[in-house]
């Protein structure tokens, strides 16, 4: 196959499903809308359920509405009718995905759903389909051609799928008015998630922290900052107020204005009025003062009294960077 064939059966591929996804847009219509209002209002949970490639599209599906609020759960039909059925509860609402509504597993799952009383939805390509004839509500995915060559392999179809799927969870989102907080609570360990979630006290508690008294000499200075490597030691007063900062820029400065600098303090050495920040603050809002005032490093305080530093790199290391 020579260069140029590949690039245009890509093209081709891209444009079917394209125009697939386009076409979606006349299938919302007021099953659509009727599907979504059920499941928001539902107090069970959202199971949905599929064969081969569907299935696939059906676990990605289930992954989405749990992490953006609505409670769902992956039954495979094949083992559906041999067992799984019996995690589908009185109030949850079951949706069977299929491109052709007719599989031998579809037709032994969907009465079997409908004698337990349950709501049905059939995510379908065929609307003569046995799945679309048993459905309560039809959400149609019906596609003129796989992007296959011999428009065999799911391609088209599941594109269209999960293009529908998303669609459903998008519009739950809005329906259940689920905020970026809620995302937080699902996403702890991830950089969206951090961001919202991350306190500046649990990025601190990381660090040492580098301190002096306001009469630390500059050889004290120096052995704090370079121990305790966050480029930056405060200098503290009685109770640990927080008196000054010195970086290790402020020393660069100060050796160039002056040749005398034994009997120097850290008193003639610091800057007086250090950016701070609170532990209780979330992360990302650490980096914007950071960005603000171009700082790598932040006291934090709590009351005023030294509680530790975050530096640039810890916001880095963590990803809200």
């Amino acid at each position: 196959m020579n260069k140029y064939s590949i690039i245009t059966g890509a093209l081709r591929s891209i444009e079917l499903q394209a125009s697939s996804i386009a076409g979606l847009a006349d299938f919302v219509n007021a099953d659509f809308e009727k599907a979504v209002q059920l499941i928001a209002a539902s107090r069970g949970r959202l199971v949905i359920s599929g064969i081969g490639k569907s299935a696939i599209v059906a676990q990605k599906i289930v992954a989405t509405m749990n992490s953006t609020g609505t409670p769902a759960l992956f039954m495979h039909a094949a083992d559906a009718i041999h067992g799984d059925l019996g995690m589908v509860q009185t109030d949850d609402i079951v949706m069977v995905i299929s491109k052709s509504g007719d599989s031998a597993e579809i037709k032994v799952l969907a009465p079997l759903v409908k004698s337990f009383g349950n709501t049905l939805i059939g995510m379908v390509g065929k609307l003569n389909s046995y799945l679309a004839q048993q459905a309560d509500i039809i959400i149609n995915t019906t596609v003129t051609q796989e992007a296959c060559p011999n428009n065999l392999a799911p391609t088209t179809s599941t594109t269209a799928q999960m293009v529908m799927g998303d669609a459903m969870a998008i519009c739950l989102m809005e329906t259940k008015e689920f905020k970026s907080a809620d995302f937080a609570k699902y996403h702890p360990g991830g950089a969206l998630g951090k961001k919202l979630y991350l306190r500046v006290a649990e990025l601190a508690k990381q660090n040492e922290k580098p301190s002096v008294s306001l009469t630390a000499s500059l050889k004290e200075v120096i052995m704090e900052i370079t121990k305790k490597r966050l480029g930056a030691t405060v200098v503290t007063g009685d109770d640990e107020i927080v008196m000054g900062i010195i970086t290790d820029g402020d020393l660069r400065r100060m050796l160039e204005k002056t040749d005398s600098f034994e009997k120097l303090t850290a008193r003639d050495i610091m800057s007086k009025k250090p950016k701070t920040i609170a532990g209780s603050e979330l992360a990302v809002n650490a980096l914007l003062l950071m960005q603000d005032n171009s700082i790598s490093q932040l006291v934090v305080v709590e009351d005023g009294r030294f509680e530790g530093i975050i530096h640039l790199h810890d916001l880095l290391k963590e990803g809200i960077i």
